[in-house]
This record gives C-alpha cells, structure tokens and sequence, in this order.
C-alpha cells in the first residue's frame, strides 16, 4: 500500500472517489475536513448555522500533530508560519501575584522540563488567526457553504447508502457520507449513540481579547504587561496558578489577551458571543480561591478590558463513547461532537483536526460509495482510544494546575506546566492511517479490539481501554485523589 502523507501531495494528487461528503459545522474539524476530502478527491458540501463563520476568539494551544498536514498546502503553511508564536517567552505565577518561575524562551522552558526545544509539541496561537487562515483556504477552493442552515436531525437509509440531514425548516440534504462537526450540541447523538447529552462541567473560562492600547488607560499595568526580549519586540505568555483556578495572559504587539478558570455561574454559555462586563469578574474573581485573593494587577488589566470584550465560556463535556456514528455508519461525529476537552488538555483543536485528516484518509483508501461504512468504522478505531487517553491527560493537567506544590517548583519548573506527552505530539495521522488501515481493518473483520491488534498504538503503549466517566474523575479530584490514568507508559 502506497503510504502518502510523507511528502507535499497538492490538491490535484488524488484522482475523484465520487463519494458525495456533507460537512455540518465550520469549525476547525469541519473546516479541515472540507479541506482534506476535496484534497483526497471527495465531492464537499458544508452547511453553517451561523450567518457567518465565527472568527471570533482569543488563544489556544496547536499541537504539532495538527499542523503536519500543512505540508500539502503551501498558502496555509507560510500563513501559519508568519501568524505563529514561534519566538514567545513564557512566566509563572501565583495566583496572587509571585513569581514563581521567570521568563525563559518558551524553547528553553521546553528544554527544561526535558522536551526537545527544536521539536516543540506545539504552539500557542490566536485563535481568529487561525480561523481566518482556514476560511481563506476553503474560498480558495471555492467549497459552498450554506449559511443559517440550522441541522435539527440527522438521519441515514441503508437501503439508498445515503446519510443526511434535516434543517429547521425542513429541507432535507442527503450524502454518501455525513459529517457532524456541529460541537457538543450535536442533533446527531440521538442517531449516533441514544440521547447522550453534554452536561457542564461545573467550570467556565473568563476570556477577553482587545487592542493593546486600551492599557493606556493604567500605566502601571502596560508596564507590568508589556512584551519581553529585545526592545521588548517578543510576545509572553503569563501563567497563574491558583487554589482551583488558573490564568494566562499574552502580550503581543497588538493585542492583549487573558484566560481565567472557574466556577461556572449564572451568567456561562457555551458560546463566543456571551459577554459580561468587567465588573461581574472582578466582584467574583476572588471566591473560591482560599486566604488569598487575586494578584492586584490582574485586577487592574480586567478594569482595562473593554466593555462586550469578556466571554464567559462555559465548559462542557460528556463521557468517552464509543459509539460515534450511525448504526449503518452513514453519519459519523468529529471534533466536539464527538469528544470534549477541557482547555487545560491543549488538545481540543489538535484531536478536532486529526479527527478530519484521518477520515478524509480512510474514505480515500475505502475508495467507493459502497466502502464508506468500513472507512468510517476503521476511522473511529484509529480515533477512540486515543481521544479517550487524551481528555484524561486533560483532567489531569486541570489537577496539576489547579493543584500546584509550589514548594518544589522552584526547583523543577514542570511541576507548574501541562503535560504534553510524546505520544500525542509525535502522531502523524495521515501517515499512520495509510501505515496501517489494511492491518486495522483485518483486525476489524475478526472482531479484534483496535488495542488489541497489531496496530501500532497511538495512545500509550502498553494502555488498554476501560470505561470511565466524568463524574468518577471529578469526585476522585474532589477527594484529593490523583487522577488514575490507567496502565501504560503516558509519558
């Protein structure tokens, strides 16, 4: 079997499969997979509920396996090399306001919690940035988008081998194959896995980006957060930690941005358009974080912050499900929609997009209409236990963060940064899928379980998959108990 992935293979490389793809969402999953099914010779077309597609957004992190497929498209490549925070510094703090790690390289901070700083696992980036570069390439290959189609149900009929979908005000849309990348909120779950709803995690993200010159309202603070390195030309990211909280700032020439975790409260929604002011964090910033409040100029920047600025982002998730597509596998979840992250994972956008890649592959070495059940279903192997593995990483990254031992920071600085696992950021998911969708799917037939077979894992080696849930882990961390990752190397 040819594996491709290795080298550039441009849009033009794949011959036509004919198989019809309906893409529902225009996230990063959905965008990407509109992408990489035209470049894998698949017929696209995308339905947005918006009336546009949301750019809005502050900072996230990009693994480095989302980012190798770039390869294939040049425009987006130098895009996201100009647009990346490859020369960042990065600080710790205490929630209240001491130093506790100083500025280094975020390549040396790398180095120093025994990574390789000339192979980062990633980089944080702006998210409307980000976005934008991914609308620029789908205009570019003139990909339609229905706007304010709101999907309210999903369906598929074996008998036609045809997928589909059903709007608000009843027109119906039919594919080969149906991708739902419409986030936790999914119509397709009561098709893809009975009525398994997100529910809230209990936590919420304060998030506010706004131009740089509104901290001329305080002195003190744009001095306080100003750039570092040269001339102060180089952007920083600002870490705090707190008793079950945690923060970060970025400085870039011309944006101001900062994060904060808590408890959800009246006011959170899972949208980027639910904004409050200033006042309503600053009166509440404080509660639930022990003796000691809030670093005074944190306090100061959140005063700087612009009204209708602040997005206070409920976090939702649901349990890891295995069921991610119809019983036929003519509809089949990504991103969101399929799994949820919390933010402390850095992991949400990386597995949204590999999500696209590998599944824009499968379908491509299936090769037919007739094929796409057997592509979904080896796709949804390749992805669970990986996925699964991942969301724990996240809570137990929330517990390091929430939880720091401050007295043996000083010593070992990633004792207060996430973890970032070499098994996540050295995955190549186009690569792999053509490495090895033969042997998983043979396994497949034999009813062999994906960590079982002679796959390769792209989870941690020596893992095998049992069920857990949420609430199991969220009392765990409520008792002080360490968060069981399971047998394995997770390193």
């Amino acid at each position: 079997m040819t594996i491709h992935g290795t080298e550039s293979e441009p849009v033009g490389t794949f011959p036509s499969t004919g198989i019809d793809v309906l893409v529902v969402g225009t996230g990063l999953a959905g965008l990407t997979a509109a992408i990489e099914c035209i470049r894998k010779g698949h017929n696209v077309r995308v339905l947005e509920r918006a009336a546009d597609i949301n750019t809005l957004g502050d900072m996230y992190f990009m693994g480095l396996p989302a980012t190798r497929f770039f390869k294939h498209w040049p425009e987006m490549k130098a895009e996201y090399d100009s647009i990346g925070l490859h020369n960042a510094w990065i600080e710790t703090y205490k929630h209240s306001g001491e130093q506790m790690v100083k500025p280094l390289y975020v390549a040396d901070r790398l180095k120093a919690a025994g990574l390789d700083p000339k192979t980062p696992p990633g980089t944080f980036q702006m998210r409307p940035l980000i976005y934008k570069m991914f609308v620029k390439q789908v205009q570019r290959l003139g990909v339609e988008i229905e706007f304010n189609r709101r999907v309210v149900d999903y369906f598929e009929d074996e008998a036609t081998g045809k997928g589909g979908c059903v709007t608000d005000d009843g027109k119906r849309y039919e594919a080969d194959v149906v991708i739902a990348a419409d986030g936790v909120g999914s119509k397709s779950q009561k098709l893809v896995g009975g009525q398994v709803r997100a529910v809230s995690s209990g936590r919420a993200m304060w998030r506010a980006a706004f131009p740089i010159e509104n901290l001329d309202k305080d002195p003190e603070v744009k001095e306080h957060y100003t750039m570092i390195g040269p001339n102060n030309s180089e952007p920083i990211v600002r870490t705090y930690l707190g008793p079950g909280t945690y923060a970060m700032t970025l400085t870039r020439p011309d944006t101001m941005i900062w994060i904060i975790n808590h408890n959800a409260t009246g006011s959170s929604a899972e949208s980027w358009s639910n904004t409050i002011p200033p006042k309503e964090v600053l009166e509440t910033m404080d509660d639930g974080v022990g003796p000691n409040p809030w670093a005074p100029m944190m306090k100061r920047l959140i005063a700087c912050t612009p009204d209708d600025t602040i997005v206070n982002f409920e976090l939702l998730w649901r349990d890891p499900q295995p069921s991610w597509k119809s019983p036929h596998s003519r509809v089949v979840q990504i991103g969101d929609a399929a799994h949820s992250f919390l933010p402390a994972s850095g992991n949400g956008a990386t597995q949204a997009i590999e999500d696209a890649v590998s599944l824009a592959a499968c379908l491509h070495l299936g090769g037919s209409k007739d094929k796409v059940p057997e592509a979904v279903e080896a796709h949804i192997r390749f992805r669970f236990t990986r996925n699964a593995c991942a969301q724990k990483v996240g809570f137990s990254n929330a517990e390091l963060l929430q939880d720091t031992d401050w007295t043996k920071v000083k010593f070992d600085p990633k004792r207060a940064q996430p973890k970032h696992p070499k098994w996540v950021w050295e995955h190549d998911p186009e690569v792999y899928t053509y490495e090895n969708y033969q042997t998983n799917v043979d396994a497949m037939k034999k009813g062999i379980r994906f960590d079982e077979s002679d796959v390769p894992p792209n989870f941690p080696a020596g893992y095998k998959f049992e069920p857990w849930t949420i609430a199991k882990v969220m009392e765990d961390m409520k008792q002080g108990k360490p968060i069981d990752l399971g047998p394995g190397n997770w390193d």
